[in-house]
């Protein structure tokens, strides 16, 4: 499809803020008059939210690092093809809390499979598609954990300390692979300054 709206993702270890700075950016680019669809992953679509269950239920502490890096490729395939590649080809703006760099960090730096497996994983999932604008909300994992856990833990928070210390060091490799498309927010602050550096981060991707 020809693609002419623009794709936004947003990243980090849990409890570092995206999602709530996800609804900002929502509600600013809205403001501006244009139309926006906010997305989450892996969810988004019926088939997508029912792998979301699968994945972060913490009863399923059986599941193996490949079943769960294949599930999320195929959630992810599933939003690509259903959701994103229409909502892009019409002009909309797409923000979306996580996307293929997430399974980079999780399941290569974090879990500890192969950066090149991951990879290939990710290339059949995307579909081709790449973000404009992937934004990564850096903050202290110690920090982001006690929010994050502040009410329970999925199975991914529950993995503790040292794998979301992992996971973030994978955003900053991330980071310092593609400084043009993926760019670091420094998540420490009031949910006011936070939202000031990431539209300022976003200003040119959107035009404005």
């Amino acid at each position: 499809m020809a693609r002419t709206g623009v794709f936004i993702t947003l990243e980090g270890v849990d409890g570092c803020g995206k999602s709530t700075q996800a609804d900002l950016l929502v509600d600013a680019i809205e403001s501006s008059g244009r139309t926006v669809v906010r997305l989450r992953e892996p969810g988004g679509t019926r088939l997508s939210e029912k792998i979301r269950l699968l994945v972060l239920d913490p009863r399923n502490d059986d599941m193996c690092d490949e079943c769960e890096l294949l599930l999320y490729e195929a959630a992810r395939a599933q939003l690509v093809r259903e959701v994103i590649e229409p909502a892009l080809a019409c002009g909309t703006v797409v923000v979306c809390d996580r996307f293929y760099d997430s399974t980079l960090a999780y399941q290569a730096y974090g879990r500890g499979l192969s950066e090149g497996l991951v990879r290939t994983a990710n290339d059949l999932g995307r579909c081709g598609l790449q973000p404009d604008l992937t934004l990564v909300f850096d903050l202290d994992p110690e920090e982001a954990l006690k929010r994050a856990t502040f009410e329970g833990a999925d199975r991914l928070e529950g993995e503790g300390m040292e794998f979301q210390k992992r996971v973030r060091e994978g955003y900053l490799a991330l980071a310092r692979e593609e400084p043009t498309r993926v760019r670091l927010i420094d998540a420490l602050g009031t949910r006011e300054v936070v939202r000031a550096r990431m539209l300022t981060a976003v200003r040119d991707v959107l035009g404005y």
